[in-house]
């Protein structure tokens, strides 16, 4: 298949507990209220969700010949992702793994790298990325292995005519810096309202986001259940998102993602793009896990129809 978008980054599931006790202590048995097993990561959660949104996807990553990975890649595959340049490896790492203790009020997100971290020059395949339209990662600073070739990638992909996105979601390290010379080379960067501050080195989101679109063509802020801010240049976009009762915001930001590169491809104009992808990120959270609402294609449609995004 030749993709529209090709999507490099990590592959792992989610292991989501929910109503994790206050307080944890040491050898007692706590009790928890439930959890989900699901397809987890920024990047692998961005294909699958945009594939179900009905833009052709491939995804390129690396995981181990376990049954974490078996279990995501047919997950992927199921929503039409290719997954034929997603590299097993047959003996040293394993794939990795996210715990996610979810809270009301917030979440603390445990992650085991694994494969994801040794993603590298192996497993890309130059011809298959720069047969697609567009390309997108994610989780930048996990991707320890293909950080340093991201920014001739990115640079190569734009002089072949692609458009290229990134969200680099957090740093475990809370570094921030490495990215600086990816930036110049991206059309749409991703952040949330954190990320954004941190990249752009300053406690004032309007001046984050005026730092940003300095050097990227293009910046959309994630703003959560505030919805969502852009900027290109001098022009500037909102969106005030929509009111849902949220199940689960786990993925929220890779469904926006998701959303406006879908309708960037079908060449809307910002404001739409930001619509349907507010959209789309508050469609997630109804659901646990951040592809469990996008299974269900029917109830997908009907919350898109409930909440049109083109004037």
């Amino acid at each position: 298949m030749k993709p529209e978008v090709c999507v490099i980054g990590e592959i792992n599931p989610d292991l989501i507990l929910y109503g994790v006790p206050d307080q944890l202590q040491p050898e007692r048995e706590s009790l928890i209220d439930g959890f989900r097993l699901t397809l987890g990561s920024s990047s692998a959660i961005f294909a699958h969700n945009l594939s179900v949104l009905g833009t052709k996807v491939g995804l390129i990553s690396r995981i181990g010949a376990d049954y974490f990975g078996k279990m995501c890649q047919e997950w992927l595959a199921g929503a039409g992702v290719d997954v034929s340049h997603v590299s097993v490896i047959a003996s040293g790492t394993p794939t990795g793994l996210t715990v996610i203790l979810a809270k009301p009020e917030h979440r603390f997100i445990l992650t085991y790298p694994g494969t994801m971290s040794e993603t590298g020059k192996a497993d890309l395949s130059l011809d298959y990325i720069f047969s697609a339209r567009h390309l997108h990662v994610s989780s930048y600073y996990l991707q320890k292995c293909l950080r340093p070739l991201l920014p001739d990638l990115f640079r190569e992909a734009k002089t072949r005519g692609l458009s290229t996105s990134l969200d680099t979601n957090d740093d475990p390290e809370d570094k921030w810096d490495s990215v600086q010379s990816l930036l110049p080379h991206v059309d749409i960067l991703f952040p949330n309202e954190r990320e954004a501050k941190k990249i752009a080195a300053t406690a004032d989101l309007d001046q984050a986001i005026t730092k940003l679109a300095q050097i990227c063509r293009f910046v959309a802020v994630k703003r959560g259940a505030k919805g969502a801010v852009a900027r290109s240049g001098s022009s500037e976009w909102r969106n005030n998102g929509i009111e849902v009762a949220p199940v689960d915001p786990v993925g929220a930001g890779d469904s926006f993602d998701a959303g406006y590169i879908h309708r960037f491809l079908q060449g809307a104009n910002p404001e739409e793009c930001l619509a349907y992808a507010c959209v789309a990120g508050a469609f997630s959270t109804t659901s646990e896990g951040g592809t469990e609402a996008f299974k269900d294609r029917g109830k997908l449609e009907d919350f898109f129809r409930a909440h049109p995004t083109e004037r």
